[in-house]
Formats: C-alpha cells, structure tokens, sequence
C-alpha cells in the first residue's frame, strides 16, 4: 500500500497517481489532499494521527512551501512504515508515533538518481537531469522515490541508489501545553472542517470537571457534543486526546474567537 497526502487539491495527485502505477502495482489510498496550502504544522499534525491506523504501508506526503529550492528529499523508516517527502519536519511527528520505542532511520534522496519520469507517449528525460518541473516535486522527485521505496524490504532501503543514510533531518515537535497552580496554558494546533478548536491541552486536564474557564469565559465540560443545546459552547476531549473547544452542530473557532497559533489558558472554575 502507498498512502498519498498533499495540499494539493486538484488535478495534481492524479498526476502522482499515474507515477505510482506505471511503476509499482500497489494499492493507492488518498489520506487527503485538502490540507490548508503550504501549512506544515497542521499536516504534521493530522498524520500522526492518522497513519498509526494503517497496516504497514509507504507513505507519500507532499505539502512543500520550499518546493524548488535547496531543501532535501527524504525516506525515514519508522517501525513498519517508509515515509517519503520534503525534509521540512511535516513527516516527523508522524514517524515518531510510527516509530515507538523504536529507532527512526533517515535516508536522503539523490534526485538525479532518480529514474526519470517518463510522460506516456514522450521521451523520457535524460537520466540524471533531475527533476522535470522546479514546481512540481511530487510528480518528478517523491512519487518515483515512493514507489522505489514501496519495491524493496524496509531493512533494504540503503541498497537504493537514490537513497543515502542521513542523520540530518529538519524536526518538528508539535507545542506542548504548561500547567501551573491548577490552569494549564496552551496553543490552538488545528481547526478541523467543522470548526472545532484543537488545543495542545491534554484531554485529561477535563476529568472531573463540570466547567472550565477558557481565556476567562466559563464554558460547560461534556462527554459529546449534544451534552449541551444546539448551538451551544462546550469544551470536550476529542479523538486525539487533546481538549476541543467546540459548537454543538455549530463552529468553535467562530464561538471561541480562536483560530490556529491562538493562546488558549483553561482555568478551574471557583
């Protein structure tokens, strides 16, 4: 199985799609291509929780801001998955998770070793030209590495001519939310599509309690969303295990007035 992931929309990830199978037969499954344009931190987050729950597979994941530039292109091997993409921190969290306890082994792409992608009908490009297009990587670089990765045994990925062992790799970790005398201070990681408020604040900080106060407004705690009147605000502990600041069959951030980035401090009721 090759995962896909991008901020590209449409067409693009087609264009991904007929890389991958001219040259591997593997299953494709589309993760999602609607990540917010060239956010990083929210693509980061959102596959590290959604990779854990696919059996061992290759995943492919484009959301590039750097595209064209002198940014690397790299493999990591994390437990029983390959992730392939620009060395920009948004395949990190997720190859932590994927990971463990386990070590992450990280691999540099050679482009130019790369086999040329070879448009149907064209000549193929000269091998070791490099890339066809500066703006479009994930046709010319990450699709061909991916399923060069998908072909071989995890523990074989350093026998790839494309593909160097490489202790250098841009991290990223997600912030972390502080707790001092009873509140807990933290930042607003994502707001899904509809529009509940992700915070970094871990869903345990809820246990026990009926209200809280959320940047000094008290707010109700519940369990689901309809635990309060349609249309109402509530705090609850998503599915990720982190406080959500939500609207009953409304939006959060609009509710909240919060969007991504936002200081959100979540104090006792006394």
């Amino acid at each position: 199985m090759i995962t896909l992931a991008s901020d590209f929309g449409t067409p693009y990830p087609a264009a991904m799609k007929g890389v991958l199978l001219r040259r591997t037969d593997a299953r494709l499954v589309d993760v999602g291509h609607d990540f917010p344009r060239q956010d990083v931190r929210t693509a980061a987050f959102w596959l590290r929780e959604t990779l854990p729950y696919f059996p061992p597979a290759t995943h492919l994941v484009v959301v590039d801001p750097g595209v064209g530039t002198d940014r690397a292109a790299i493999a990591i091997r994390a437990g029983d998955h390959a992730l392939v993409g620009p060395d920009n921190g948004v395949l990190v969290p997720a190859a932590r998770r994927l990971a463990g306890d386990g070590p992450i082994e990280t691999y540099a792409v050679d482009e130019r070793a790369i086999e040329p992608v070879d448009p149907a009908g064209e000549s193929a490009p000269d091998p070791g030209a490099g890339p066809q297009s500066n703006t479009f990587h994930g046709r010319d670089v990450f699709a061909p590495a991916a399923a060069a990765v998908h072909e071989v045994a995890l523990d074989r990925l350093g026998s790839l001519e494309a593909l160097g062992r490489t202790d250098d790799r841009v991290d990223l970790t997600l912030p972390e939310a502080t707790v001092e005398d009873g509140a807990v201070d933290g930042e607003v990681l994502v707001v899904d599509d509809f529009g509940n408020v992700v915070t970094s604040v871990p869903g345990d900080y809820l246990e026990g309690r009926d209200r809280v106060l959320a940047n000094g407004e008290p707010v109700p705690v519940g369990d689901a969303f309809a635990d309060v009147p349609v249309g109402r605000r509530l705090a609850l502990v998503g599915s990720h295990g982190y406080v959500e600041l939500d609207v009953n069959r409304g939006r959060g951030e609009a509710a909240f007035d919060l969007a991504v980035g936002d200081r959100i401090v979540l104090e006792p009721v006394t």
